[in-house]
């Protein structure tokens, strides 16, 4: 008897993934470079989107952890939203105080938002890339 598979994530799929990702870390990393504020605030927003950017993996993670019935602790899951929370919340907060013109601030918005949602997709078809291995070992002829 055969038993029914997911299917894969496309190559297309995760190419069109890690593009997407790449392209907001470029977008990032630009707006981040070109910021036209004091070294400190420019070294406060690169720490920021790196909090944001670690703490959407860590809590991808969590919440699939979660869903595959892993066991979690109160304690972690405190602190895993609540890194979310605070790298969302320092982060928006700290382009909401920046000093840069409207239009700067919606780029530098717009692309913190892409790599976030980029991010939890990379981390979605990372983790379903290795599942997927897990359970169904590559075969030559695929």
């Amino acid at each position: 008897m055969n038993t029914p598979r997911a299917p894969r994530d496309t190559k297309a799929w995760q190419l069109q993934v890690w593009i997407s990702f790449g392209i907001a870390v470029l977008l990032c990393g630009t707006g981040l470079a070109y910021l036209p504020v004091s070294p400190i605030e420019r070294a406060f927003m690169v720490m920021a989107y790196v909090f944001c950017l670690c703490a959407v993996f860590v809590l991808a993670k969590h919440v699939r952890d979660r869903h595959a019935g892993m066991p979690e602790t109160p304690g972690w899951s405190f602190v895993v939203w609540g890194s979310f929370a605070a790298a969302m919340g320092l982060t928006g907060w700290g382009l909401w105080e920046l000093e840069i013109s409207p239009p700067y601030a919606a780029f530098m918005l717009v692309s913190w938002l892409f790599l976030i949602s980029s991010t939890f997709t990379l981390a979605k078809t990372l983790r379903d890339a290795y599942e997927d291995r897990r359970v169904r070992p590559h075969h030559p002829s695929e």
